[in-house]
C-alpha cells in the first residue's frame, strides 16, 4: 500500500549529475517536499550499458529507497526510463515516474509533426520515444539519433571529450536534414550543453523535457493525495556510488548541493 504520510521522501535517481537538472526544476515548482537524490557515479555512464544492466541498477536502487520509505521515485534517467521501468513498474507499490513515459504524451500532441530526438545509444536502441511518441500521435515523424559522449563532457570522463565536443556541430546538422519542428534533449545532461547546440540552431528548436515532467509528477501527486502541503522548505539527502568530491564539483553547473553525499555501497 501506498504510504500516505506526505511528509516522506521522494527519490530521484540517475547515473550522475544529470538528473539534478529535473530535480532544479522541481525544487522550484514543489518546494515543500523532503528529497532523496542518488547518483549511480560508479556505473557513469548508464548510455553504453545493457538493459540487463541498467534493470539490475535501477532494482537496487529502488530497493534503496523502499528502505528509506519515499512517497514515490522518480526516473531521472531517460536511458532507465527506457530499458529498466517496464521491467520494475509493477514490483512496487509507490508511484514510480519515468521520464519519457511521462513525457510523450505532452510533446506529441503539441501540433508537431516531426520530432528529432538526441540521446544515449542504450535509449536509441529501445527506441522508447519513438514508441511513446507514436502511441500517442500515430501520424508524427521521429528521428532518434545516439550522440557521441555528450555524458562525459558534462561529467568531464571519457578520454574523447574534445571530439565529443567538435561532434557535436556535425550531429546537429544531420539532426535537421530531417527538418524537425522539434528536438527534444533525451538526456537529462543534454540541456547543459545548450551554449554549443545554439551555434548550430535557433535555441526554440530545442525541447528541454524537465518543465514538461515536473508537471506531470505534481498533477500526478495531486490526484493521489501525496503532496506534502507544509510550507517549509523541504529537507535534501544525496547518495552517490563513488566520488563524492567529484560529484559536488559536477554538480555545480547544475544544482548547489551544498553538503557532501554520503556514500551507498
Amino acid at each position: 500500500m501506498i504510504n500516505n504520510d506526505n511528509t516522506n521522501p521522494i527519490g530521484f535517481f540517475d547515473s550522475g549529475v544529470g538528473g539534478l537538472s529535473v530535480l532544479a526544476r522541481f525544487r522550484k515548482v514543489l518546494p515543500s517536499e523532503n528529497v532523496i537524490y542518488f547518483g549511480d557515479t560508479v556505473h557513469l555512464p548508464y548510455g553504453n550499458k545493457s538493459k540487463e544492466e541498467l534493470i539490475g541498477y535501477a532494482k537496487n536502487i529502488i530497493k534503496f529507497f523502499k528502505e528509506k520509505d519515499v512517497k514515490a521515485v522518480v526516473i531521472a534517467c531517460n536511458t532507465s526510463s527506457a530499458q529498466a521501468y517496464d521491467t520494475i513498474k509493477q514490483i512496487y507499490s509507490f508511484p514510480i515516474y519515468p521520464i519519457i513515459q511521462s513525457c510523450s504524451g505532452v510533446i506529441a500532441t503539441s501540433n508537431v509533426q516531426r520530432v528529432g530526438v538526441f540521446a544515449t545509444e542504450s535509449t536509441v536502441k529501445s527506441g522508447k520515444y519513438t514508441e511513446e511518441l507514436t502511441k500517442h500521435n500515430s501520424n508524427i515523424r521521429v528521428k532518434e539519433m545516439a550522440s557521441k559522449n555528450w555524458v562525459g563532457i558534462v561529467e568531464g570522463v571519457g578520454e574523447n571529450i574534445e571530439d565529443a565536443r567538435k561532434n557535436i556541430k556535425y550531429e546537429i546538422e544531420e539532426m535537421l536534414e530531417f527538418k524537425p519542428e522539434k528536438i527534444v534533449l533525451g538526456c537529462t545532461h543534454y540541456p547543459y550543453l545548450m551554449n554549443e547546440f545554439v551555434k548550430y540552431a535557433p535555441k526554440e528548436l530545442f525541447i528541454d523535457p524537465a518543465e514538461i515532467f515536473v508537471d506531470f509528477i505534481k498533477q500526478d501527486l495531486s490526484r493521489k493525495s501525496l503532496l506534502n502541503n507544509k510550507s517549509f522548505i523541504g529537507k535534501e539527502e544525496f547518495f552517490v556510488t563513488s566520488s563524492p568530491e567529484d560529484f559536488v564539483n559536477n554538480a555545480k553547473i547544475f544544482y548547489d548541493v551544498k553538503n557532501l553525499p554520503n556514500i551507498y555501497e
